[in-house]
């Protein structure tokens, strides 16, 4: 057994109870390998392989397209991974709650990866992109949930950091892929679809987990079921302001990188957009590096979580008001450091705040889940909003300030979680 279940095998219960014993760096290492494959798969599609697709497909109404594909991705996100989570909460595997649903999860999102890579229409990416959307979001809660399930307060922030630079290293070495490893938009799909299996493997293989007694797994009934995704904000308010910080800050992040490969090909003018993307990726995720974890350390060892998140969003803001004022490529570069730093900030910190306003130990994963659509919902708004914005109100300039004032607003909201420091 592992560091962080050495002492469940005997004491069943223990499977719901708060943790207290540390994990160790090979447990972290393989969340965080699972958590690369997983937002690897979601975001290189999302920045690069889905605008050279739909570029190819329908060049004239490549904005639209992308806003429909990802819209509708984004919808089967919001609903896939609370009942994802919601399920797995309740799944009495011997190989516990958790790993089932990884790895099940990766070999679906992998196959839809795979359909997306086959399509020759805007419809058929589409169906495709929503498949791979149902499979990942799958995955991505069982990989969301072991840090509430396994890792102590002191020790949570610092975890999170490193699970949370993962997410910005898989755009890194996705778009290392599939602009300079494979050639094509299809290779870059089936690559991503096989290292998505791959790394879930050494966390799904390697790390047990206390399996759920069926005894306290509750009798199912459809009602109370549907009924347990209704969160209460005056019954949870912490949970509700948690919720709303991250809804805001991440579509104030969507808004800024959704358009990021045509905000290079349309404004700032790159002669090779996809290449642009990846020097900024890197650079980000550089900048997000030298935060997360050390950041992490310190929330953990001060306990106070509210006043990161706000520096983190008036960072990220100052970030989004530069690509609204300069559209050139030294700017861009400036821009992608700030930016990469204050979510790094961010990644480590806000995942801690949140894992500590959760209603029920039960419902871990689901709750996650209904938090994760602040990540997911995001995705389906964004292209709502940004596509008029850059028709009507401004162009990117009008996108990028737009961006900055829903994640300030995000930072000022999160001071009205009470119960967390």
């Amino acid at each position: 057994m592992t560091e962080a279940c050495a002492e469940d095998g005997s004491d069943h219960a223990a499977v719901l109870a708060e943790p207290t014993l540390p994990v160790g760096a090979g447990w972290t290492a393989g969340l965080s390998l699972a958590t690369l494959a997983v937002f690897m798969a979601f975001m290189t599609p999302i920045q690069i392989l889905l605008p050279l697709q739909l570029e190819h497909i329908d060049p004239h109404h490549k904005n639209a397209a992308l806003s429909l594909v990802t819209g509708l991705g984004a919808l089967v996100a919001v609903l896939a991974n609370p009942l994802a989570g919601a399920w797995s909460d309740r799944t009495t595997s011997r190989f516990g709650r958790r790993r089932p649903w990884i790895l099940g999860g990766a070999l679906a999102g992998a196959a839809g990866l795979a359909v997306t890579a086959a399509q020759h229409t805007v419809a058929g990416v589409a169906v495709g992109w929503c498949l791979a959307q149902a499979g990942l979001n799958a995955m991505l809660a069982g990989v969301t949930t072991p840090i509430a399930d396994r890792v102590p307060l002191a020790q949570r922030a610092q975890v999170s950091g490193w699970t949370g630079l993962t997410q910005s290293v898989g755009l890194v070495l996705g778009a290392l892929i599939t602009t300079l490893l494979v050639t094509g938009v299809r290779s870059g799909y089936l690559v991503l679809a096989l290292l998505t299996v791959v790394l879930a493997l050494p966390f799904v293989l390697r790390q047990t987990e206390p399996p759920l007694p069926r005894a306290l797994r509750p009798a199912f009934d459809a009602r109370a079921f549907a009924r347990s995704f209704r969160l209460s904000p005056r019954r949870h308010p912490d949970f509700g302001w948690a919720w709303l910080t991250r809804f805001l800050i991440n579509l104030g992040n969507a808004l800024g990188t959704l358009y990021l490969f045509y905000f290079l090909a349309d404004a700032v003018h790159h002669d090779d957009p996809g290449t642009g993307v990846l020097v900024l990726t890197v650079v980000y995720t550089l900048c997000a590096a030298l935060t997360a974890v050390p950041v992490g350390v310190l929330s953990d060892r001060s306990g106070r979580r509210k006043g990161f998140v706000v520096l983190c969003s008036l960072v990220m803001a100052a970030a989004a008001l530069l690509l609204a004022l300069l559209h050139t490529w030294p700017s861009a570069l400036v821009a992608a450091a700030v930016l990469g730093a204050g979510y790094g900030v961010y990644l480590a910190v806000d995942q801690a705040l949140v894992t500590q306003v959760l209603p029920e130990a039960a419902d871990r994963a689901k709750d996650l889940g209904v938090i994760n659509i602040a990540n997911s919902g995001p995705q389906v708004l964004a292209p709502a909003l940004a596509s008029p914005v850059i028709a009507h109100l401004g162009g990117y300039t009008g996108l990028y300030v737009s961006a900055a004032l829903v994640i300030l607003l995000g930072g000022l909201l999160v001071g009205r979680v009470r119960g967390v420091a």
